[in-house]
């Protein structure tokens, strides 16, 4: 847009972008053209664990957390942050191995928490029966 003339308002505008985005890339195309615009890649520490230790972990992880001496199924990133070291020799503070879960597809997830003694048709038969008349105003007995 720079090429054709096109004024910083208008870029601003046009890609729903901040006026000091638009001011910086105007800056940087002014010395040193198209090039300067162009994505380069993200420079960074290279990870310590390769492609083929991450599907090794995945594939532990995927064997559940009692599988590695826990007595829940929930893994923790505490957990899987002792995990790493053992398989691999290799320490991540925690807020990282939220990276690496990121990384692999995994996502925080909040275990459902349900009575052990629930009745599943019981809970079925009073969305059905029980709460229409509620909602209604008709139970005949008290909530």
């Amino acid at each position: 847009m720079f090429d054709q003339g096109v004024q910083q308002a208008e870029v601003v505008r046009a890609l729903g972008v901040s006026r000091s985005a638009v001011s910086k890339w105007h800056t940087a195309w002014r010395e040193g053209g198209r090039e300067a615009l162009e994505a380069r890649p993200n420079t960074g520490r290279p990870s310590r664990l390769t492609d083929a230790q991450l599907d090794q972990l995945e594939d532990e992880l995927l064997k559940g957390p009692r599988a590695h001496g826990y007595e829940t199924e929930l893994w923790t990133l505490a957990r899987i942050g002792k995990l790493i070291p053992k398989l691999f020799g290799v320490r991540y503070h925690n807020s990282h191995v939220w990276v690496l879960m990121t990384k692999l597809g995994w996502s925080c997830q909040k275990p459902a928490r349900r009575a052990k003694q629930r009745d599943e048709a019981e809970v079925e038969s009073w969305h059905k029966v029980r709460w229409p008349k509620i909602k209604r105003g008709h139970s005949g007995q008290a909530p």
